[in-house]
């Protein structure tokens, strides 16, 4: 027998969330990382001054992604619970506009006018809060996202694909580093796409070809940069 909480576990959508931040830190942190690297390679032939700066450009920037996903989430969070309280005081004020605004919602969807109205009736008989929160402002447990859960995946992710191109400066000759680092990203970046796309159900050749398209860019204009401005040290 098919049960419901079966059916969902068949879905991604309920993976999206964590997936989402945890993806963003990933990809943040080998690119950011490795772009950085990349520039201070093309301007100095230092490993030290290299290292140096791709530690300081990881810890800042696993810090700076948890903190803005925090902040960022937690914005939606005040603002889903505003609409929430909002809708609540609505439903005290003016119950019957409200009924015939959930009636209309569900005759959009496809319902008849009378089925309608009775589907929004028992909706309301039921949980009137949660019926207008879900199916008028569109929030659910699905799309309602943990701030804490967040900002952990995010600045956790964030370092583990940061420490990938750290690996890479410790391990290959300064000579030539930004090949080694410009080759190794590109790697790194197809087995995140890859990864990723697996997780969430989706394609793996677009998510691969979009990843490291992006990052691609992102890597050879940092390296222009480097060559531009750097001073050889």
């Amino acid at each position: 027998m098919i049960t419901l909480e079966n059916y969902l576990d068949n879905h991604y959508i309920h993976r999206s969330n964590w997936l989402r931040a945890a993806v963003l830190g990933a990809n943040d942190g080998i690119i950011s990382i490795s772009s950085l690297a990349i520039g201070v390679a093309a301007a100095s032939s230092d490993k030290d001054s290299i290292i140096l700066a791709t530690v300081a450009g990881l810890v800042a920037g696993a810090l700076s992604m948890a903190a803005g996903e925090y902040v960022s989430v937690s914005s939606q969070t005040d603002t889903e619970k505003a609409d929430i309280e909002r809708e609540r005081q609505e439903l005290l004020e003016m119950p019957e506009e409200e009924l015939q605004i959930l009636a209309q919602i569900y005759e959009k969807r496809g319902l008849s006018k009378e089925t309608a109205m009775k589907v929004a009736m028992e909706f309301t008989a039921k949980d009137a809060l949660e019926a207008h929160v879900r199916d008028e402002l569109g929030i659910n447990e699905l799309s309602q996202a943990n701030p804490i859960q967040a900002a952990l995946a995010s600045g956790a992710s964030f370092t583990v694909g940061g420490l990938l191109p750290l690996l890479v400066i410790l391990l290959a000759p300064v000579v030539g580093l930004e090949y080694w680092l410009y080759g190794s990203t590109i790697v790194f970046l197809m087995l995140l796409g890859s990864t990723a796309a697996k997780t969430g159900g989706s394609s793996v050749k677009v998510a691969i070809f979009r990843i490291t398209i992006w990052g691609s860019i992102a890597m050879g204009l940092s390296a222009l940069v480097g060559f531009i401005f750097g001073v050889r040290v």
